[in-house]
């Protein structure tokens, strides 16, 4: 995977896509929420910044069943898009972030309607370490750097 001309990651598609390198990364190859600072600390319980996908997370009536050992947290249901094989749930967090949620359909899931009060559940396993935005570095690093030219064209 490359970055304005830079290498961000080498993988096999799996690893690039479950294991990103960057914020960079996880952004390119599919949607990934992201928890930072406050919103971090207090929904995952630990400081950094940290991505997880959104076909990793359900979406249950608040209150509803919790695998024991599952994560979850509260928030409202803001939108409902149904897309043929899945729906796609956006929820803004009681902890601050809106976070996108994707279940397939016919999987006996409730029917949530918007405005509803919600958790979004998630295995600890499927929590994915950013690194640019833990270590604090840019994704753009070269942002302060003059651009190099591509060529230097032939001048007689």
């Amino acid at each position: 995977m490359f970055n304005a001309g830079r290498i961000e990651q080498v993988g096999t598609a799996r690893e690039i896509y479950e294991q990103p390198a960057s914020e960079f990364v996880a952004g390119f190859v599919g949607t990934s929420n992201l928890l930072t600072g406050a919103a971090a600390q207090t929904v995952l319980g630990r400081a950094g910044s940290f991505g997880i996908r959104p076909e990793k997370l359900s979406v249950v009536p608040q209150g509803g069943p919790v695998e024991v050992g599952a994560e979850h947290a509260a928030g409202n249901l803001t939108e409902v898009v149904y897309a043929g094989p899945v729906t796609r749930y956006v929820v803004d967090l009681d902890a601050g972030p809106r976070l996108i949620a994707l279940q397939q359909n016919g999987s006996g899931a409730a029917t949530l309607n918007r405005g509803a009060r919600v958790d979004l559940v998630w295995d600890a396993h499927h929590v994915i370490a950013v690194p640019d935005l833990a270590s604090g570095r840019s994704v753009d690093r070269d942002a302060d750097r003059s651009p190099e030219p591509l060529f230097t064209p032939h001048q007689p």
